[in-house]
């Protein structure tokens, strides 16, 4: 590799451990400090609030245990499509920007799969009063593949009454934000917006062909 590969290397290996490092630190603490649906506040708009997410995104559930197997491998297969994505956009040395927001993506994926693949032998069940525990041999809550992912950050920004004259939701109680996620999350979300603030930047020939074509 050229100089400027093994920096940018060095960059992405940087960015994915310092992510993963922070995601399963927070997770293992909130795991084994927090019960089920405890919640601390930090401020009013922000709370720590301990919740496990069984399937994709928004808490969505995937058709039971072999739906949660299929999630689980379709994020293997995902994570490695990102992570060819980051190793050949370092050996084409393309934009530092495009490296760090894959490495970013790619961190965030790898955070969550660790859960999904993982927590479930390594620790016990998480119930409303009661803390998990690092589970003996063979105790855990569930089967390898079958982990949950751990959420905990909260920001309920505002709540209340929506105004009557709104349509369709007008009356009802509305929070914002009511999204709990995790470090991972916040990765993902970060690099994909970095993606398309410079979108021009990262892919300047699918700019450049757009501007042929228009």
């Amino acid at each position: 590799m050229t100089l400027k590969c093994n920096k940018q290397l060095k960059i992405a290996i940087a960015i994915i451990f310092f992510i993963l490092l922070v995601d399963q630190i927070s997770k293992i603490y909130i795991k084994t400090n927090f019960s089920l649906g405890e919640e601390v506040f930090v401020f009013e708009w922000f709370r720590i609030h301990f919740i496990e997410n069984n399937g994709m995104a928004w808490g969505v559930e995937f058709g039971g245990k072999v739906g949660k197997l299929f999630l689980t491998f379709f994020r293997l297969i995902a994570i490695t499509a990102i992570g060819f994505w980051l190793y050949d956009s370092i050996k084409k040395q393309q934009h530092k920007i495009l490296i760090i927001a894959v490495s970013m993506i790619l961190a965030g994926a790898l955070g969550n799969i660790i859960d999904s693949v993982f927590y479930g032998i390594i620790f016990t069940e998480s119930y409303p009063g009661i803390v998990a525990t690092v589970a003996e041999s063979g105790q855990g809550y569930n089967a390898m593949f079958h982990g949950k992912v751990v959420d905990m950050f909260y920001f309920p920004i505002w709540s209340g009454y929506l105004p009557e004259w709104l349509p369709f939701w007008g009356g009802n109680y509305f929070t914002f934000f009511n999204a709990i996620f995790n470090v991972a999350d916040s990765a993902i979300t970060l690099g994909v917006t970095l993606l398309i603030i410079f979108n021009k930047q990262v892919f300047p020939e699918e700019t450049a062909i757009k501007d042929i074509t228009n």
